[in-house]
């Protein structure tokens, strides 16, 4: 058997064996008991967070890509498999013998991770069936996660109009559940922004955000869900009220619950400086640096990554979407050099990369666009040579003469030169 072809578990104990560690100092280093590490090793737990398996990788001194065996060449083109996800959206029969629950929800944590480490290919594979499946699970949240991963890739694949359906689909899936919904809206609002609707994008998340943060009474500061120093962004409790919903302060919400607020101020920003409204950016994106920075070390039960290195990302291209090169560069230059830009998932680096390379692009700054682009590559392969937005991008810079660096490279692998 290959090392591809072992398990995770078994990957994680032979790495630690190759480092001379014994469980328990690999417990120890990962602060968790070891009977978790022998029973990861075993299969007996299943490793379905990206986090976890980072800092596995981390102490074990490794990729991550290492320890889930996905480290292979990543072809170019979209993957096949698109019209496969729009028959199994287009199916509304449930199945007559749903999946287990436990089974369903080890199947979306795959399908996170194969998201989160950009191999789109894979995940097109598993998604039809995933989908078939959602359609009589027991759990919101599980029918929530899966159309909210698969609009999420159909984004990529620059099916813009099908991302929007999915992300339709979270939103009836999420039912009275206000956190669910507000999940949800974050695909309403990426696929929205893929298809040029920044100004819907904008609303729909302003007005998310401000059921979870709600804004103050003077009414200057409905726009943008409240002022940075407002209490709705002070610190937040582990725990809620008991009774408390989605009119209750922000305060009182547990971290994850806030890193999803966070997010949706962040893409309401985005969608902001998409639609030339550069002030109400700035303050949506201080608002966002707020809640940010009021969070430390929590879990992120809602997959959305968010904290203060992503809000830095979003100054970035909101300043570069301003027409701001020199200020865009100076702040990418300084984010990327961060320690949170490399605990994030690969498809948010190699995504933000993309974005950032047609932000420099817009203003004029080929050198920019090209350094992001390869930079992209190097993170994660397939937000270049899946996406047709980088396509067109890379296309774009390559038609300077001569091209800058690495840009004719990337237009051989991508099937754009003979």
């Amino acid at each position: 058997m290959s090392s591809d072809d072992l398990p995770i578990g078994r990957r994680v104990a032979r790495w630690r064996v190759r480092r001379s560690m014994t469980q328990q100092m690999l417990a120890d280093r990962v602060r968790r008991s070891k009977s978790w590490v022998d029973k990861v090793e075993r299969g007996v737990r299943a490793l379905d967070r990206y986090s976890v398996i980072q800092e596995l990788a981390h102490v074990l001194r490794v990729d991550p890509e290492v320890l889930l065996g996905q480290q292979r060449p990543t072809p170019a083109g979209p993957p096949d498999g698109v019209d496969e996800i729009r028959a199994a959206l287009a199916r509304y029969d449930i199945p007559q013998a749903p999946e287990q629950t436990d089974d369903l929800r080890r199947r979306v944590g795959y399908a996170w991770l194969s998201y989160q480490h950009a191999h789109y290919g894979q995940l097109v594979g598993v998604l039809p069936s995933l989908l078939d499946a959602a359609q009589g699970a027991q759990s919101p949240e599980l029918r929530v996660q899966t159309y909210r991963i698969t609009s999420s890739l159909l984004v990529k694949l620059g099916e813009a109009d099908l991302a929007w359906l999915a992300a339709d689909r979270a939103m009836s899936a999420a039912g009275d559940a206000p956190i669910l919904a507000a999940t949800a809206t974050i695909s309403v609002a990426q696929a929205l922004r893929a298809s040029n609707r920044d100004r819907l994008a904008l609303a729909v998340t302003q007005t998310a955000a401000n059921r979870i943060f709600p804004p103050p009474s003077h009414p200057a500061d409905h726009e943008v869900g409240g002022r940075p120093g407002d209490q709705t962004a002070r610190q937040p409790h582990d725990q809620r009220s008991e009774g408390d919903d989605e009119g209750a302060p922000a305060r009182q919400r547990p971290p994850g619950e806030w890193a999803v607020g966070g997010t949706l101020l962040v893409q309401a920003a985005l969608a902001a400086a998409g639609c030339g409204e550069h002030r109400r950016a700035d303050a949506l994106t201080e608002r966002a640096a707020g809640v940010a920075s009021s969070l430390r070390g929590y879990d992120d039960p809602h997959r959305t990554s968010f904290g203060p290195v992503v809000v830095e990302l979003a100054r970035v291209l909101v300043a570069a979407q301003r027409g701001e090169a020199v200020e865009a560069l100076r702040r990418h230059s300084a984010v990327v050099r961060r320690e949170g830009w490399r605990r994030l998932p690969a498809e948010y680096r190699g995504a933000y990369l993309v974005d950032v390379a047609r932000a420099y692009l817009q203003v004029g700054d080929l050198r920019g666009a090209a350094r992001a682009l390869v930079d992209a590559d190097s993170v994660a392969p397939a937000e270049v040579r899946c996406r047709p937005l980088a396509r067109t991008l890379i296309a774009d810079v390559a038609r300077a003469q001569p091209a800058p660096a690495g840009v004719a490279r990337l237009a051989t692998v991508v099937g754009l030169t003979r």
